[in-house]
């Protein structure tokens, strides 16, 4: 691929988060619940579509945790089925929910269900009590030592030197403070106005906005963009449907899309490349 320009996910693709975010989105619910979804679970939200941000996949996954109390029957394939039915996303959950359980039901679900306590143990739980009093400028009420300190680094010194011959950029569901100090950790310089987080921008992944804002800031006629997710590759793709500059979509197997089965699913979606990690990308760009 001859590209002008690469953007690069996060999550799953420069840290591996299977021990911190899925671990918190998992370990919240059960907190707050008593119960809560397998972790394995986590990636049928994410191939449904529309959950670039973990708080919200922990609101649907604690909403199908309630109407399951209501339906035993409903399973877990169904309702993330009628999720990306619907278009993903949070409010296609709630859709979903609205569509399977009675009236009766569903106010009880609603009731219970309390999205600000998920976000707030969240928090607690993923960032650990000092980083929690320091960026959400509150007591905790969990201590807990935070999972953002189970990130293995995946991304090698050399392919830093390698892709410093292209233009980078990053484009992450992470809130700033979040991306900030992952990237830190990780000994990756990207400048400010060649980021864009959850903070920076309302649409989301698969929204192509912030990728094409990238490309325009770069100047770049070519632009490769790396994922660990479906909303990542199809991101690329919608750019291609507003933008006149060539996108291409790589997937990696590294987050929670691994081996021939991860492969076939962005192959699928329409991924340019799939990659064993972002360490193999210096070898398929000029």
């Amino acid at each position: 691929m001859n590209v002008d320009a690469v953007v690069l996910d996060i999550d799953g693709v420069l840290v591996d988060v299977a021990d911190s975010y899925r671990r918190a989105i998992v370990e919240s619910i059960e907190r707050v619940y008593g119960e809560t979804i397998e972790r394995d679970d986590v990636q049928r939200f994410k191939d449904a579509g529309g959950f670039n941000n973990d708080w919200e996949l922990t609101y649907a996954a604690a909403l199908y945790v309630l109407a399951r109390r209501e339906r035993p029957a409903l399973s877990l394939e169904t309702y993330t089925g009628l999720i990306a039915a619907s278009g993903g996303g949070l409010e296609a959950a709630q859709t979903a929910i609205a569509d399977e359980l009675d009236p009766a039901e569903r106010e009880q679900v609603l009731n219970e269900w309390d999205r600000e306590r998920l976000r707030d143990v969240f928090q607690q739980l993923y960032l650990g009590a000092d980083l929690y009093r320091e960026l959400e400028h509150a007591e905790p009420d969990i201590e807990a030592e935070g999972f953002i300190r189970d990130e293995p680094v995946l991304l090698k010194s050399e392919t830093v030197a390698a892709l410093s011959a292209f233009d980078v950029g990053v484009l992450t569901g992470r809130p700033r403070a979040e991306a900030e100090l992952a990237l830190d950790r990780i000994g990756l310089e990207i400048d400010p106005e060649h980021r864009f987080t959850m903070d920076d921008w309302e649409g989301g992944k698969p929204d192509p906005d912030a990728l094409v804002t990238l490309a325009e800031r770069f100047g770049a006629d070519r632009i490769a963009f790396v994922g660990d997710t479906l909303d990542d590759v199809r991101t690329a793709l919608n750019a291609r449907e507003i933008d006149d500059r060539t996108y291409y979509g790589i997937g990696v197997l590294t987050g929670g899309l691994n081996g021939e089965e991860g492969r076939r699913k962005y192959e699928r979606v329409g991924a340019d490349a799939v990659l064993d990690s972002v360490n193999d990308l210096p070898g398929i760009l000029e």
